[in-house]
């Protein structure tokens, strides 16, 4: 049976888990779910998801959302070893605070952002730019004395990272003032499997929406 994976290109939760199916060698069915004509809320959606939100991945009746959930679900069904998500409990630690960060710290402090100035029009916030800045410099020490976010190889961690980081290539942000990160970020980019196919594929999307949501 097919794995249905309903996404939008450009979100970048959504492009974690394009990410960590290429890198264990797993073909989802992607199954474009238009948001702006609200298909996340038809019933038959709502059924599998009542959160409403993508990614939302169907494996044969099996319904999941929340997309650090996908990935290591994903991971652990279907992966051939556990180099992405070891079972070791003080490495599985590290890895999942790191996503715990992704998810409560970084890409939260993205979306307050710069959601509001592409979405509602409304000016940029300086308090809220900080706070962003705050996160860069978080993950800064993380990586200070090692290539990659959870220790010395690659693994969930830095697939559900990178799009969040990636993201902010596309706006008004000085990432250069994050020498560790900008090393990081490059690496992730050679090394992890089909990334331009999945990432690069959607950040070009998500440029393209701000574009046209932002052009005068």
């Amino acid at each position: 049976m097919p794995i249905d994976l309903y996404y939008v290109p450009g979100s970048g939760p959504c492009r974690s888990v394009r990410l960590v199916a290429a890198a264990i060698g797993l073909e989802l069915n992607l199954k474009y779910t238009d948001l702006m004509k609200k298909e996340q809320l038809k019933p038959e959606f709502i059924k599998m998801n009542p959160q409403h939100t993508v990614p939302t991945l169907d494996d044969d009746g099996f319904y999941l959302g929340e997309s650090r959930a996908i990935c290591t679900y994903l991971i652990e069904k279907y992966a051939k070893d556990d180099s992405l998500y070891p079972k070791d409990p003080k490495r599985r630690a590290i890895i999942n605070q790191r996503m715990y960060f992704d998810m409560g710290v970084l890409y939260q402090s993205f979306a307050e952002y710069f959601y509001p100035q592409i979405f509602a029009g409304a000016p940029a916030d300086p308090a809220k730019l900080e706070k962003l800045h705050e996160a860069f410099g978080y993950l800064e020490g993380f990586l200070d004395g090692q290539s990659y976010v959870a220790g010395d190889s690659m693994t969930v961690a830095d697939l559900v990272l990178a799009p969040s980081v990636s993201n902010v290539t596309l706006i008004d942000f000085d990432l250069s003032k994050y020498p560790n990160t900008v090393s990081w970020l490059a690496r992730i980019e050679a090394e992890a499997p089909k990334y331009d196919e999945t990432n690069g594929e959607g950040l070009r999307a998500f440029k393209s929406l701000i574009d046209h949501l932002t052009k005068k």
